[in-house]
């Protein structure tokens, strides 16, 4: 049976729709013949134009004057969620920020499905907010309501990592004890759940979850530390002020995390920053610094960053470029470098993984299978840590950035059919 709803992945650095219909892949082109749309937005400051995507990347490394957005899921729950930022000369709300992507997200695969979607299952981590339900809640609303805002009529949520547990279970014969771990842009999220060929027809599977979990860490946060680690020490951080004092850091932990990088943009930080350079003691590190601010290059760095991030989870070393912002430069980065800058992040994975298998009243022994999808769920460090809480579970990798989205619509199709 043809499904007359989407399953819908808005996640921090890709998102997919899905769409479920026999015969054809659950995941729906949007952009260039690929699944995947890259949560990004270009605002073109010479006329009206706003690229999406792949596009909005390559406009950006292109050259063109304009503001980049990446990493918006991030605002959700967050005090900026309010607020604006300054795109072609005035204000822009962050909630039409969102709204415009999300927007384009539907409008894609309503021309790729060649049909419209009123309804729609929209995936969201288990805590957009850790430790703060009424801001986790303000979260959901408020994506429901930019949701409703670009047409959606009738919409459903469901957690991230049981949309994944869904996908993966279309695919297997016999009964089994799940550990699913999403570790996506943002977030890293972790259910336990009983998963079979005879349990996938149950419209309810309230009883099948055993637990829930959730940290807000996130690929992001991978490239914000090994960041600061790495590539902010050329650019002044950790050198000192002449008074002796250490050089402010503010600006450089906005310009290592992705959704706080334009900050560092602003007037009143661009007049800080050349503060900070009158009294530097190290005025050259700081030179490029300012240099990076001034030709807003802060987004290009970022992408190297996670490049050597990726590169990375299959190699020993990886080589940062920042030619474009110091000339003739470049961070020799290996992994035992990587993961000693992450490893506190990695800890509380696997504290937040221990937490949710002491709720499901489970031992590690009695995991099958731990199914990891999320882009940053192939990190070594991450996988040698949990894999070593349940040894005697298999390991299996779904697609780190469909599983979810074609969970979801395997969902939309339950829910609204």
């Amino acid at each position: 049976m043809m499904s007359t709803a989407c399953g819908v992945d808005f996640g921090t650095s890709n998102s997919t729709v899905g769409w479920s219909r026999p015969g054809h892949p659950a995941l729906l082109d949007l952009e260039q013949g690929k699944p995947t749309l890259p949560s990004a937005i270009f605002f073109h400051d010479e006329d009206a134009e706003i690229s999406y995507g792949r596009a909005a990347l390559a406009d950006y490394l292109a050259g063109y004057d304009g503001r980049l957005m990446r990493s918006m899921k991030s605002l959700l729950g967050s005090s900026l969620m309010e607020g604006h930022t300054e795109v072609q000369g005035r204000a822009l709300p962050f909630r039409t920020l969102l709204a415009k992507f999300i927007g384009e997200l539907k409008h894609r695969a309503e021309s790729a499905a060649g049909r419209r979607f009123d309804s729609a299952v929209l995936g969201r981590p288990v805590f957009f907010v850790d430790d703060d339900p009424v801001a986790d809640d303000l979260a959901q609303t408020t994506l429901a309501e930019i949701a409703a805002s670009v047409g959606f009529k009738h919409i459903e949520f469901q957690f991230e990592p049981m949309a994944a547990a869904f996908h993966y279970e279309s695919q297997i014969d016999r009964e089994e004890l799940v550990l699913v771990v999403d570790i996506g842009g943002g977030t890293s999220d972790f259910s336990v759940i009983r998963l079979g060929p005879d349990r996938a027809t149950k419209l309810e599977r309230r009883d099948d979850i055993l637990a829930n979990g959730g940290v807000h860490i996130g690929g992001v946060d991978f490239d914000k530390y090994l960041s600061l680690a790495t590539v902010m020490p050329r650019f002044g951080l950790g050198s000192k002020l002449t008074s002796g004092k250490d050089v402010p850091s503010t600006q450089f932990n906005n310009l290592a995390c992705w959704h706080t990088i334009n900050l560092a943009y602003s007037r009143k930080a661009w007049a800080h920053l050349n503060d900070i350079y009158g009294e530097a003691a190290e005025k050259d590190k700081l030179a490029l610094l300012l240099g990076m601010v001034k030709e807003r290059s802060g987004h290009w760095l970022a992408m190297q960053v996670e490049e050597a991030k990726i590169e990375l989870s299959d190699a020993g070393q990886a080589v940062i470029d920042l030619s474009r912002v110091a000339p003739g430069q470049s961070v020799d980065v290996t992994r035992a470098v990587f993961d000693k800058a992450v490893g506190h992040l990695v800890d509380k994975v696997e504290v937040t993984v221990q937490d949710v298998l002491r709720k499901a009243g489970v031992a590690p022994a009695d995991i099958d299978t731990v199914f990891f999808t999320g882009g940053s769920s192939r990190l070594p460090l991450l996988r040698e840590r949990l894999s070593a809480v349940v040894p005697s579970a298999r390991s299996v990798e779904g697609d780190v950035f469909g599983s979810i989205g074609a969970g979801l619509a395997l969902d939309a199709m339950r829910k609204f059919n």
